[in-house]
Protein backbone atom coordinates (compact mmCIF):
# COMPACT_ATOMS: atom_id res chain seq x y z
CA UNK A 1 0.00 0.00 0.00
CA UNK A 2 1.15 3.25 -0.66
CA UNK A 3 0.47 5.17 2.75
CA UNK A 4 0.78 8.75 1.61
CA UNK A 5 -1.32 8.06 -2.09
CA UNK A 6 -3.83 6.25 0.65
CA UNK A 7 -4.13 8.81 3.14
CA UNK A 8 -4.55 11.69 0.72
CA UNK A 9 -6.92 9.33 -1.00
CA UNK A 10 -8.96 9.59 2.26
CA UNK A 11 -8.66 5.92 3.21
CA UNK A 12 -9.52 5.21 6.41
CA UNK A 13 -7.57 2.32 7.11
CA UNK A 14 -4.40 4.13 5.57
CA UNK A 15 -4.31 6.83 7.93
CA UNK A 16 -5.34 4.44 11.19
CA UNK A 17 -1.78 2.55 9.89
CA UNK A 18 -0.27 5.82 9.53
CA UNK A 19 -0.97 7.26 13.19
CA UNK A 20 0.19 3.58 13.96
CA UNK A 21 3.76 4.19 12.38
CA UNK A 22 3.59 7.41 14.35
CA UNK A 23 2.78 6.57 17.91
CA UNK A 24 5.61 3.28 17.03
CA UNK A 25 7.92 6.07 16.08
CA UNK A 26 8.84 4.20 12.97
CA UNK A 27 11.40 5.98 10.69
CA UNK A 28 8.88 5.23 7.51
CA UNK A 29 6.75 7.50 9.43
CA UNK A 30 9.14 10.72 8.67
CA UNK A 31 9.34 9.98 5.24
CA UNK A 32 5.36 10.02 4.84
CA UNK A 33 5.35 12.91 6.63
CA UNK A 34 7.10 14.71 4.69
CA UNK A 35 4.49 13.31 1.36
CA UNK A 36 1.78 14.72 3.55
CA UNK A 37 2.46 17.88 4.48
CA UNK A 38 2.38 19.96 1.57
CA UNK A 39 -1.87 18.90 1.54
CA UNK A 40 -2.35 20.32 5.29
CA UNK A 41 -3.15 23.68 6.34
CA UNK A 42 -7.06 23.64 5.48
CA UNK A 43 -8.40 21.43 8.77
CA UNK A 44 -9.53 23.26 11.45
CA UNK A 45 -8.21 22.77 14.84
CA UNK A 46 -10.30 22.05 18.17
CA UNK A 47 -9.60 21.65 21.85
CA UNK A 48 -11.48 20.82 24.31
CA UNK A 49 -10.30 20.24 28.16
CA UNK A 50 -11.20 20.84 31.48
CA UNK A 51 -11.99 19.46 34.56
CA UNK A 52 -12.33 15.39 34.62
CA UNK A 53 -15.70 14.46 35.04
CA UNK A 54 -17.46 17.40 32.97
CA UNK A 55 -19.07 15.29 30.59
CA UNK A 56 -16.26 16.39 27.33
CA UNK A 57 -16.91 13.18 25.80
CA UNK A 58 -20.48 13.13 25.71
CA UNK A 59 -20.01 17.19 24.38
CA UNK A 60 -17.59 15.77 21.83
CA UNK A 61 -20.03 13.35 20.82
CA UNK A 62 -23.37 15.93 20.32
CA UNK A 63 -20.91 18.15 18.39
CA UNK A 64 -19.68 15.59 15.84
CA UNK A 65 -22.99 14.60 15.25
CA UNK A 66 -24.34 18.50 14.97
CA UNK A 67 -21.33 18.65 12.10
CA UNK A 68 -22.23 15.81 10.27
CA UNK A 69 -25.70 17.79 10.09
CA UNK A 70 -23.36 20.48 8.17
CA UNK A 71 -21.60 18.33 5.97
CA UNK A 72 -18.41 18.00 7.89
CA UNK A 73 -15.84 15.15 7.71
CA UNK A 74 -14.35 15.18 11.50
CA UNK A 75 -11.47 13.65 13.11
CA UNK A 76 -11.75 13.07 16.83
CA UNK A 77 -7.82 12.42 18.84
CA UNK A 78 -9.23 11.52 22.45
CA UNK A 79 -6.21 12.39 24.66
CA UNK A 80 -6.14 9.65 27.20
CA UNK A 81 -3.66 8.52 30.62
CA UNK A 82 -0.99 6.14 28.92
CA UNK A 83 -1.39 2.44 30.19
CA UNK A 84 1.51 1.88 32.98
CA UNK A 85 1.81 -1.63 31.59
CA UNK A 86 1.68 -1.73 27.75
CA UNK A 87 1.52 1.94 27.10
CA UNK A 88 -1.28 2.34 24.97
CA UNK A 89 -4.24 4.35 25.75
CA UNK A 90 -6.58 3.11 28.82
CA UNK A 91 -9.81 4.48 27.84
CA UNK A 92 -11.33 3.23 24.48
CA UNK A 93 -12.98 5.40 22.17
CA UNK A 94 -15.41 2.55 20.73
CA UNK A 95 -16.76 2.90 24.10
CA UNK A 96 -17.32 6.47 24.86
CA UNK A 97 -18.52 7.91 20.91
CA UNK A 98 -20.00 4.32 19.23
CA UNK A 99 -22.70 6.36 17.94
CA UNK A 100 -20.45 8.20 15.54
CA UNK A 101 -17.80 5.38 15.30
CA UNK A 102 -19.30 3.54 12.01
CA UNK A 103 -19.81 6.83 10.12
CA UNK A 104 -17.83 6.75 6.85
CA UNK A 105 -16.71 10.66 7.31
CA UNK A 106 -16.02 10.36 11.33
CA UNK A 107 -12.25 8.72 12.06
CA UNK A 108 -12.08 8.51 16.09
CA UNK A 109 -8.71 7.54 17.45
CA UNK A 110 -7.51 7.18 20.94
CA UNK A 111 -3.91 8.44 21.87
CA UNK A 112 -1.81 7.63 24.92
CA UNK A 113 0.20 10.57 26.19
CA UNK A 114 2.89 8.16 26.18
CA UNK A 115 5.10 9.47 28.57
CA UNK A 116 4.56 13.63 28.35
CA UNK A 117 3.03 13.92 31.75
CA UNK A 118 0.46 16.43 31.86
CA UNK A 119 0.91 17.53 29.07
CA UNK A 120 0.14 15.92 24.99
CA UNK A 121 2.31 13.85 23.68
CA UNK A 122 4.35 14.59 20.24
CA UNK A 123 2.65 12.02 18.39
CA UNK A 124 -0.76 14.24 18.46
CA UNK A 125 0.74 17.24 16.03
CA UNK A 126 1.77 14.40 13.73
CA UNK A 127 -1.80 12.90 13.82
CA UNK A 128 -3.43 15.93 13.28
CA UNK A 129 -1.16 16.72 9.90
CA UNK A 130 -2.25 13.46 8.84
CA UNK A 131 -6.12 14.24 9.65
CA UNK A 132 -5.75 17.53 7.49
CA UNK A 133 -4.09 15.84 4.87
CA UNK A 134 -7.05 13.25 4.68
CA UNK A 135 -9.74 16.04 4.13
CA UNK A 136 -11.12 16.30 7.47
CA UNK A 137 -12.97 19.90 7.71
CA UNK A 138 -12.75 20.15 11.74
CA UNK A 139 -10.18 18.32 13.99
CA UNK A 140 -11.80 17.80 17.21
CA UNK A 141 -8.82 16.79 20.59
CA UNK A 142 -10.39 15.72 23.82
CA UNK A 143 -7.77 15.73 26.38
CA UNK A 144 -7.26 14.49 29.20
CA UNK A 145 -8.07 17.19 32.35
CA UNK A 146 -6.43 20.32 33.75
CA UNK A 147 -3.01 21.16 34.05
CA UNK A 148 0.33 21.23 32.05
CA UNK A 149 -2.10 19.90 29.33
CA UNK A 150 -4.60 22.95 28.76
CA UNK A 151 -1.49 25.24 27.78
CA UNK A 152 -0.53 22.12 25.27
CA UNK A 153 -3.85 22.17 23.55
CA UNK A 154 -3.82 25.99 23.58
CA UNK A 155 -1.01 26.54 21.69
CA UNK A 156 -1.66 23.34 19.19
CA UNK A 157 -5.60 24.17 17.98
CA UNK A 158 -6.89 26.93 16.89
CA UNK A 159 -9.99 27.69 19.20
CA UNK A 160 -10.03 25.82 22.89
CA UNK A 161 -13.20 25.02 24.66
CA UNK A 162 -12.93 24.89 28.06
CA UNK A 163 -15.41 22.98 29.97
CA UNK A 164 -16.93 23.55 33.49
CA UNK A 165 -19.74 22.03 35.72
CA UNK A 166 -21.33 24.25 38.26
CA UNK A 167 -21.40 23.55 41.90
CA UNK A 168 -17.62 21.83 42.09
CA UNK A 169 -15.88 24.78 42.38
CA UNK A 170 -13.97 24.36 38.54
CA UNK A 171 -15.48 26.99 36.96
CA UNK A 172 -13.20 29.18 39.37
CA UNK A 173 -10.06 26.69 39.73
CA UNK A 174 -10.19 27.07 36.18
CA UNK A 175 -9.94 30.62 35.25
CA UNK A 176 -7.33 31.40 38.08
CA UNK A 177 -3.69 31.90 37.79
CA UNK A 178 -3.09 33.60 34.15
CA UNK A 179 -5.69 30.64 32.39
CA UNK A 180 -7.73 33.46 31.20
CA UNK A 181 -5.04 33.18 28.45
CA UNK A 182 -5.75 29.10 27.58
CA UNK A 183 -10.10 29.49 26.43
CA UNK A 184 -11.25 31.02 23.29
CA UNK A 185 -14.70 30.00 24.75
CA UNK A 186 -15.97 28.50 27.94
CA UNK A 187 -18.52 25.83 28.66
CA UNK A 188 -20.59 25.41 31.47
CA UNK A 189 -21.79 21.68 30.53
CA UNK A 190 -24.86 19.94 32.92
CA UNK A 191 -26.50 23.31 32.83
CA UNK A 192 -29.51 21.67 34.35
CA UNK A 193 -27.78 21.36 37.55
CA UNK A 194 -28.40 23.73 40.26
CA UNK A 195 -25.98 26.86 40.15
CA UNK A 196 -25.71 26.93 36.43
CA UNK A 197 -26.75 30.52 36.36
CA UNK A 198 -24.44 31.22 39.43
CA UNK A 199 -21.13 29.52 37.82
CA UNK A 200 -21.69 31.56 34.54
CA UNK A 201 -22.54 35.07 36.11
CA UNK A 202 -18.91 34.61 38.18
CA UNK A 203 -17.16 33.78 35.17
CA UNK A 204 -18.46 36.75 33.12
CA UNK A 205 -17.66 38.47 36.28
CA UNK A 206 -14.30 37.08 36.30
CA UNK A 207 -13.56 37.78 32.48
CA UNK A 208 -14.61 41.64 33.09
CA UNK A 209 -11.16 41.83 34.84
CA UNK A 210 -9.12 39.82 32.63
CA UNK A 211 -6.53 41.65 30.75
CA UNK A 212 -8.38 43.00 27.79
CA UNK A 213 -8.20 41.33 24.45
CA UNK A 214 -10.02 42.08 21.22
CA UNK A 215 -12.19 38.51 21.17
CA UNK A 216 -14.68 38.53 23.19
CA UNK A 217 -14.65 35.22 25.05
CA UNK A 218 -18.00 34.00 25.39
CA UNK A 219 -19.57 31.33 28.72
CA UNK A 220 -22.15 29.34 27.41
CA UNK A 221 -24.31 27.25 28.51
CA UNK A 222 -25.12 22.76 27.47
CA UNK A 223 -26.60 19.74 28.18
CA UNK A 224 -24.37 17.59 26.32
CA UNK A 225 -26.58 14.72 27.64
CA UNK A 226 -29.96 16.38 25.86
CA UNK A 227 -27.92 17.87 22.97
CA UNK A 228 -29.19 21.45 24.35
CA UNK A 229 -26.81 24.08 23.57
CA UNK A 230 -24.62 22.14 20.96
CA UNK A 231 -25.85 24.23 17.94
CA UNK A 232 -24.79 27.46 19.71
CA UNK A 233 -21.48 26.17 21.02
CA UNK A 234 -20.70 25.20 17.00
CA UNK A 235 -21.87 28.78 15.95
CA UNK A 236 -19.65 30.38 18.42
CA UNK A 237 -16.83 27.64 17.26
CA UNK A 238 -17.24 29.10 13.70
CA UNK A 239 -17.67 32.57 14.66
CA UNK A 240 -13.99 32.22 16.21
CA UNK A 241 -12.63 30.95 13.06
CA UNK A 242 -14.22 33.73 10.95
CA UNK A 243 -12.55 36.22 13.65
CA UNK A 244 -9.06 34.49 13.42
CA UNK A 245 -9.20 34.75 9.77
CA UNK A 246 -10.17 38.43 9.51
CA UNK A 247 -7.48 39.61 11.81
CA UNK A 248 -4.67 37.33 10.77
CA UNK A 249 -5.01 35.79 14.00
CA UNK A 250 -5.01 32.47 12.27
CA UNK A 251 -1.58 32.60 11.06
CA UNK A 252 0.41 33.94 13.78
CA UNK A 253 -1.06 30.75 15.64
CA UNK A 254 -0.36 28.73 13.23
CA UNK A 255 3.55 30.09 13.47
CA UNK A 256 3.38 29.28 17.26
CA UNK A 257 1.66 25.84 16.31
CA UNK A 258 5.10 25.37 14.63
CA UNK A 259 7.61 26.74 16.40
CA UNK A 260 6.80 24.94 19.39
CA UNK A 261 6.83 22.11 17.13
CA UNK A 262 10.52 22.72 15.88
CA UNK A 263 11.96 23.33 19.36
CA UNK A 264 10.05 19.85 20.01
CA UNK A 265 11.53 18.41 17.51
CA UNK A 266 15.40 19.61 17.82
CA UNK A 267 15.12 19.00 21.67
CA UNK A 268 14.20 15.68 21.10
CA UNK A 269 16.40 14.48 18.24
CA UNK A 270 19.33 16.30 20.62
CA UNK A 271 18.25 14.39 23.63
CA UNK A 272 18.25 11.77 21.43
CA UNK A 273 21.52 11.64 20.13
CA UNK A 274 23.33 12.93 23.27
CA UNK A 275 22.09 9.77 24.95
CA UNK A 276 23.47 7.43 22.35
CA UNK A 277 26.97 8.93 22.41
CA UNK A 278 27.28 9.04 26.65
CA UNK A 279 25.83 5.73 26.85
CA UNK A 280 27.32 3.82 23.92
CA UNK A 281 30.93 4.24 25.12
CA UNK A 282 30.45 3.65 29.04
CA UNK A 283 30.78 7.61 29.73
CA UNK A 284 27.23 7.80 31.44
CA UNK A 285 28.03 5.21 34.14
CA UNK A 286 31.69 7.09 34.61
CA UNK A 287 30.05 10.14 34.84
CA UNK A 288 27.08 9.36 36.92
CA UNK A 289 29.87 7.63 39.89
CA UNK A 290 31.66 10.78 39.88
CA UNK A 291 28.49 12.72 40.65
CA UNK A 292 27.61 9.96 43.47
CA UNK A 293 30.48 9.99 45.21
CA UNK A 294 30.41 14.43 45.53
CA UNK A 295 33.83 14.72 42.72
CA UNK A 296 31.66 16.65 40.57
CA UNK A 297 28.28 18.69 40.78
CA UNK A 298 25.50 17.65 38.17
CA UNK A 299 25.57 20.70 36.58
CA UNK A 300 29.38 20.66 35.76
CA UNK A 301 28.53 17.14 34.49
CA UNK A 302 26.24 18.23 31.91
CA UNK A 303 28.61 21.30 30.93
CA UNK A 304 31.08 18.69 30.48
CA UNK A 305 29.18 16.64 28.51
CA UNK A 306 27.33 19.36 26.14
CA UNK A 307 30.98 20.73 25.60
CA UNK A 308 32.15 17.62 24.18
CA UNK A 309 29.11 17.75 21.45
CA UNK A 310 30.76 21.33 20.23
CA UNK A 311 32.27 21.16 16.90
CA UNK A 312 35.88 22.26 16.85
CA UNK A 313 36.90 25.32 15.40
Amino acid sequence: MDIAKEVLNGNKRAVSRMITLIENKDPVAKEIINELYPHTGSGKIVGITGPPGVGKSTLVDQMIKEWRKRDKKIAVVAIDPTSPFHGGAILGDRIRMQDNFLDENVFIRSMGTRGAYGGLSKSTGEAVNVFDAAGYDIILIETVGAGQVEVDIAKLAHTTTVVVVPGLGDAIQTMKAGMFEIPDIIVVNKADLTGADDAVMELELMLAWAPKIEWKMSVLKTIALENDGIEELLDEVERHWKYLEETGMLYKREETRYEEELVDLVTENIKESVLKEIKSNGKLDMIVKKIVSRKITPYTAADEILAGLKPNK
